[in-house]
């Protein structure tokens, strides 16, 4: 017998999430492994009246390309992705792996190169969602894998998946409905700021966000959600960051990421681990050694790091900073084939000012803030 949640995932990505409209172009895609997710989210998306159309990744395919393609092969356009893209109103997607660790003896140049086979897709990915032609949401389908990799047995992976996502609740859509009235509240209070001031162990960072628009990630773009993000001015960042817990690109660690950044560039990187690949993805392409993204994450129900960047990115208590691609709807500019994120821990001692307010503090936003601007 399936999980009850598993379909209460499918009915909120549909109609909440993504809000399916009869006579819409769905794309929907998850790696084999995630195929019982799929036959629900398919199952919803017919039902309100979309023209759905399919597509079932494998692991190890991708490895066998990822290892003996030529560099020229790495870096040509995905056509499916490019021209599915291209028509879809819809993309849904769902990650979930049999073997974390698949890409764990890839060279890091093949990785980098692999990103840049990707920019076509990736461009008209960013047009359309800045646009608002494109709506798209992803989420995780529990694996053992992943389960794994999170150190937990497998169903305490399920609880924790489909608990992060509110999903035990009888209406999970009002639940998020909550969250959204919440985070608005920020999100009012951020728009009108110039610049925030980051402050943690080994970090003392400045970010201009002045202009930018906030965005309230409120399940209706990744699921499950909880943080409220922007994508700061291209040259307005200056300082050093130290990143709580390791990056993870391609299923590859790096540990003990330290940026040093000068008018929004980062002039220095190190790693104690994994510093080869961190400098390759740092020169990908023009813009990745730019950032594309700040943003703090209020989701409390999650709580430990999990080796899985859509739920990590969304700890209550930490700030995550995105080298590479930025979101146009939010007024980002910078360009790149990659956006990876990275995660500072704020619940020890951590600070944030914005033009001069401490608003934050400890991995909480202050109580009475709000009140003092009627928001």
């Amino acid at each position: 017998m399936g999980d009850s949640r598993l379909n209460k995932l499918a009915k909120l990505l549909v109609n909440y999430s993504t809000e399916v409209k009869p006579g819409e172009f769905v794309f929907v895609m998850s790696d084999e492994v995630a195929t019982p997710w799929m036959v629900e989210v398919v199952k919803e998306a017919v039902k309100a009246g979309a023209h759905v159309e399919t597509m079932l990744n494998s692991g190890d395919v991708a490895e066998v390309k990822l290892k003996y393609s030529t560099a020229e092969q790495l870096q040509q356009e995905n056509f499916i992705m490019k021209n599915t893209l291209e028509k879809a109103d819809v993309w849904l997607s769902a990650w979930g792996s049999r073997n974390t660790k698949s890409n764990s003896n890839i060279p890091s140049e093949k990785l980098q190169l692999n990103a840049k086979g990707a920019t076509s897709w990736r461009t008209i990915y960013s047009s359309k969602m800045g646009d608002g032609s494109l709506r798209w949401c992803g989420t995780q389908y529990p694996t053992y894998a992943d389960a794994q990799e999170a150190s937990m047995s497998f169903s305490e992976y399920e609880d924790f998946v489909y608990g992060a996502g509110l999903l035990d609740a009888e209406d999970p859509v009002a639940e998020w409905k909550r969250v959204s009235a919440e985070q608005e509240r920020w999100v009012k209070y951020l728009d009108t700021k110039k610049e925030l001031h980051f402050i943690s162990e080994g970090t003392d960072i400045k970010v201009n966000v002045s202009g930018r628009k906030w965005i309230n990630c409120d399940g209706k773009v990744n699921f499950p959600d909880g943080e409220v993000f922007t994508s700061p001015v291209e040259d307005g960042i200056n300082g050093y960051i130290t990143f709580s817990f390791p990056g993870i690109y391609a299923g590859k660690e790096i540990e003990g990421i330290r940026l040093e950044i000068e008018k929004g560039k980062v002039v220095k990187a190190t790693a104690k681990k994994g510093e080869d690949l961190l400098l390759a993805l740092l020169a990908t392409d023009e813009g990745s050694s730019n950032f594309g993204e700040v943003a703090i994450g209020t989701n409390y129900g999650i709580k430990n790091f999990t080796r899985n960047m859509l739920f990590d990115e969304k700890i209550g208590g930490t700030i995550h900073m995105a080298i590479g691609d930025s979101m146009p709807e939010a007024g980002g500019l910078n360009r790149s084939s990659i956006h990876w994120d990275m995660l500072c821990d704020m619940r020890n001692g951590g600070k944030i000012y914005a033009d001069g307010e401490l608003f934050y503090e400890n991995g909480h936003f202050i109580e009475g803030i709000l009140e003092k601007y009627n928001l």
